[in-house]
């Protein structure tokens, strides 16, 4: 089995990716912010990063330096962090994911498959729920299903958009892709994608009922990483789609 290095080790993922690792020999170990990111590059055959996007170009540095294919789980990166990324592609192999359940994923191709065959006048919206403690909004997973819904029909999803409805005048563009985010509890992650014509409704949803889903994806997506060639790939490339 290839050595995993875990970066963000603290954290949520992190600690449920190494209790599942936990006596194996793929485990190379976990760091956490402050803590030497070079040198677990360097005992890893593949890193894991589940951190935080200030740490992003730092860990990126070391795994240029090693050699060393790195799994990118970490959420709410930006147009800097994703350039950065396309730029560490051109030396190392990268696989970037919003959200790494194999679910999730297979489900963001049925969504762009829906949203190309269907026509502008089914409207799209996408409602999410996580836990009280999540930070960023919309969920990286509900930007990637409105992500492929937008590539389905040919644009991209900064041109149609909405977000965050409020006041008397919120009426919908016609193509709009809307994005509702609700949060509470300990919810791990609940979405759905609906599609909604005159007199009739399609649902397409995912439910996350233990974080667990994430962090074998992210193992699985990150064996399968290990001694691909320099370049940019998505879980979609871990499932053959």
């Amino acid at each position: 089995m290839k050595n995993i290095g875990i970066i963000g080790s603290e954290g949520r993922m992190g600690r449920t990716i190494a209790a599942l690792l936990d006596g194996s020999a793929g485990h190379a170990g976990g760091v956490d912010a402050g803590e030497d990111v070079a040198a677990l590059a360097g005992a890893s055959d593949v890193l894991v990063d589940f951190s935080a996007p200030g740490a992003l170009e730092a860990n990126l540095l070391a795994a240029r330096e090693t050699a060393t294919p790195i799994m990118i789980g970490t959420t709410g990166l930006g147009e800097r962090h994703h350039a950065l990324i396309d730029e560490a592609a051109q030396d190392i192999a990268i696989l970037q994911a919003a959200n790494t359940s194999l679910g999730v994923n297979l489900l963001a191709h049925l969504v762009r498959d829906a949203a190309a065959r269907l026509g502008t006048e089914w409207d799209i919206e996408i409602v999410e729920m996580h836990h009280r403690h999540k930070v960023d909004a919309p969920s990286g997973t509900a930007l990637l299903f409105g992500e492929a819904a937008a590539a389905g029909r040919e644009t991209t999803l900064g041109e149609v958009a909405e977000e965050g409805r409020a006041g008397l005048d919120c009426t919908r563009t016609e193509g709009a892709i809307g994005f509702a985010s609700l949060r509470g509890g300990s919810v791990a992650g609940d979405h759905q994608v609906v599609f909604a014509a005159e007199g009739e409704r399609i649902e397409l949803g995912h439910r996350a009922e233990s974080r667990e889903i994430f962090a074998r994806g992210a193992i699985r997506a990150a064996l399968w990483l290990a001694g691909k060639p320099a370049g940019r790939y998505a879980m979609a490339d871990v499932l053959g789609l």
